[in-house]
């Protein structure tokens, strides 16, 4: 059985709506955020080494790290999905590019912004707020040249890329009035039945941020 432990207001989202996309059996545990430190409580950390999420177990398998987990459930449970382009595809190098720089680069300078702040930092280090300025231009140039990050359709590179977007977004409280092609994109993502499925999972009671 596929356990998807997933850390509220958190990344491992990610795994939930990739579940459902692929229309996987699967069982989902919610972990709710300390109230004093909002960090994951101790029962999620026992889970794995790193005590981060996302984390799951598939039979005897415990497993983390994003990319890992959705490379790991696309191959054992859907090798031929088409939200993976195959090489070869017009699409593929597009889609790996967003799928590694989501984490790698994108979620990587949000983090050293959020603890730049945390640090009490009146304005970001110059070189972290150059690269998230790059990364919000990237982000809108991007969806005004293609429906998806990955090209034509959707692919594990907006599952990947959508955290940022949204629930890391609510939480910032960052606006994207000035993004119409981020808006755009947004509201498409929002009509999937697999993403809301994902999210009334994943988040019940708090409505996706999605403008």
């Amino acid at each position: 059985m596929l356990t998807i432990h997933h850390l509220r207001l958190s990344q491992s989202e990610r795994i939930v709506w990739l579940a459902e996309e692929l229309g996987l059996d699967y069982e989902c545990k919610l972990y709710t955020r300390r109230a004093d430190n909002r960090l994951a409580p101790d029962e999620y950390k026992a889970l794995h080494p790193m005590g981060i999420a996302p984390v799951i177990n598939d039979g005897d398998l415990t497993l983390g790290e994003s990319g890992a987990i959705m490379d790991y459930l696309v191959a054992k449970y859907a090798p031929d999905t088409p939200l993976v382009p195959k090489l070869g595809h017009p699409d593929y190098t597009d889609h790996l590019f967003f799928y590694h720089w989501a984490n790698a680069t994108f979620m990587t300078n949000g983090m050293m912004a959020l603890v730049a702040q945390f640090m009490g930092a009146k304005e970001l280090p110059p070189f972290v707020a150059d690269r998230m300025q790059k990364s919000w231009a990237l982000i809108e140039k991007r969806l005004g040249e293609a429906e998806y990050f990955g090209g034509s359709q959707l692919t594990t590179a907006d599952i990947m890329m959508g955290f940022q977007l949204t629930t890391s977004r609510a939480m910032s409280g960052m606006g994207i009035d000035a993004m119409p092609n981020l808006k755009a994109y947004l509201k498409r993502i929002g009509e999937r039945p697999a993403y809301q499925r994902a999210m009334a999972t994943c988040e019940p009671g708090m409505p996706p941020k999605l403008d």
